[in-house]
């Protein structure tokens, strides 16, 4: 009867540790991937849903703040009525303050 060395696996054991490591890799790898997925279709979704929001809040008035009328002619210049809405815009949060100031620029022709 051959002698077995006390210790080590022999071939078919090392096989077979080598089969479950790379099995429980493998299922590792591929629930990370799927709950990766999930996440960013999670958070895409939020995103289209924020985006196509946007324009509908900004066409909403607030129902506490009248609807501004526009200037009559001999009143103030239009781009100070345009200038007052972006404040008004600012002030609800729908735009940033870097949005204004460039709108701001533009409007004023700086």
């Amino acid at each position: 009867m051959p002698l077995r060395r006390v210790g080590r696996p022999g071939l078919i054991g090392t096989m077979a540790r080598t089969a479950v490591v790379a099995g429980t890799a493998s299922a590792t790898v591929g629930a990370v991937s799927r709950h990766q997925q999930k996440k960013y279709a999670q958070k895409d979704a939020e995103q289209q849903m924020a985006y196509e929001q946007q324009p509908q809040m900004a066409q909403q008035a607030p129902a506490d703040q009248p609807v501004q009328a526009a200037p009559a002619a001999g009143g103030q210049p239009e781009y100070m009525a345009e200038l007052q809405q972006l404040a008004q815009l600012k002030s609800q949060g729908i735009i940033t303050e870097e949005e204004f100031q460039a709108k701001k620029r533009q409007l004023l022709g700086l």
